[in-house]
C-alpha cells in the first residue's frame, strides 16, 4: 500500500506540473507580444479589412498529454492486479487507455477561438492573417495596421 501511495503522489505531481506549464501559454492576439518579440524590428503596412471569419486554432500536439496519461494510467492499472501478471497486464492496459485519454485532453486544452482577417494592403497586395480572438473589434472596410517581423504578423486598428 505504501508503494501505491508513493506512485500516486508522483503521478499527481507530474500532472500538476504539466497543467502549470500548459497554463503559462500566452494567447497571440493582435495586441499580445512575447518578450522575444518586444525587441524585434517590424515592418508596418496600412490597408483595408476586406473580410473576416471565425476559425479554431489548435496547438501542435507535443505528446505531453499522451505520455502523462500513459504514466498515470500505467501506475493506476498496476495497482489493480494482485499478482505479478495481473499487475503487469493492468499497467499495460492502463497505459494504453491513459495515453488515449491524455492525447484527447491535450488536443482539447490547446484549442482557442480565432479570426482570419483578409486585408487589402495599400500596395494592392491581398493577405490573410489568423490571430486569436473573436474579431469583434473589426468590421469590413476598417482601416487597419499590419505589423510583421518576418515571422509573426498581426493586424490591429
Amino acid at each position: 500500500m505504501n508503494v501505491f501511495v508513493s506512485r500516486v503522489r508522483l503521478v499527481v505531481l507530474a500532472v500538476l506540473g504539466a497543467a502549470f506549464v500548459a497554463g503559462c501559454a500566452t494567447p497571440q492576439t493582435g495586441d499580445t507580444y512575447t518578450r522575444g518579440e518586444a525587441l524585434r524590428v517590424q515592418t508596418v503596412e496600412m490597408g483595408v479589412l476586406e473580410s473576416l471569419r471565425p476559425v479554431k486554432i489548435e496547438n501542435a500536439q507535443t505528446g505531453v498529454g499522451t505520455v502523462g496519461g500513459a504514466a498515470l494510467g500505467g501506475v493506476a492499472g498496476s495497482a489493480l492486479g494482485s499478482g505479478t501478471r495481473a499487475s503487469v497486464a493492468g499497467a499495460i492496459a492502463g497505459a494504453i487507455v491513459g495515453g488515449l485519454v491524455g492525447t484527447a485532453v491535450e488536443k482539447e486544452v490547446g484549442k482557442a477561438d480565432g479570426v482570419e482577417l483578409t486585408v487589402r494592403l495599400d500596395s494592392g497586395r491581398m493577405i490573410a492573417v489568423v490571430q486569436e480572438g473573436s474579431g469583434a473589434e473589426f468590421r469590413p472596410g476598417d482601416r487597419v495596421r499590419v505589423t510583421s517581423d518576418g515571422y509573426t504578423t498581426r493586424v490591429s486598428r
